[in-house]
């Protein structure tokens, strides 16, 4: 077995620390933690859903000949709604895939 060399491992955490730290504005703390994945979730799902809407409403506004849209931006707020779905559809699959190892699990 090879040898741990805690300084190694002393800066590896520390930078790991260090690029925590900027994720911690990602992260509410809530005192009902119970229900903070959820709340993340509908959220998400909610984001997903208006930038589909917006992404259909202007390109309707586009078709319809309105003034000030240019193709571009229908381009742009399509290409996010495809993204922001995909998306979503990985976090899904994962989401199901855990479950499915937990499922599997001897208890």
């Amino acid at each position: 077995m090879s040898e741990i060399d805690a300084n190694k491992l002393m800066l590896e955490m520390k930078a790991l620390a260090t690029q925590a730290k900027g994720l911690d504005t990602f992260f509410v703390e809530s005192k009902d933690d119970k229900n903070e994945f959820g709340t993340l979730l509908k959220d998400a799902i909610a984001k997903v859903n208006q930038y589909q809407q917006e992404a259909e409403n202007l390109a309707t506004r586009f078709e319809a000949g309105e003034e000030g849209i240019s193709l571009s931006s229908v381009m742009v707020a399509l290409q996010k709604s495809n993204i922001s779905l995909q998306a979503m559809a990985q976090v899904r699959n994962r989401i199901v895939s855990a479950y499915q190892e937990i499922m599997n699990m001897p208890v």
